[in-house]
């Protein structure tokens, strides 16, 4: 299923999409980690946002 950039909100401000580069970019930037933190974090706690940013705390 593609990503519509038209329907964005809601559960979409929530979750970390690693499959999209401008998401990585902004998510990196924005946690301030590098993309193999990211992806680390993700693959450990999922793709909601509030749990990469506790998991990424606790390190």
């Amino acid at each position: 299923m593609a990503d519509d950039k038209t329907k964005v909100g809601g559960q979409d401000r929530n979750r970390i999409n690693l499959n999209q580069d401008y998401e990585v970019r902004d998510w990196t930037q924005s946690l301030g980690v590098t993309e193999d933190e990211l992806r680390k974090a993700v693959a450990a706690v999922g793709n909601q946002a509030d749990k990469v940013r506790e998991y990424l705390k606790a390190k």
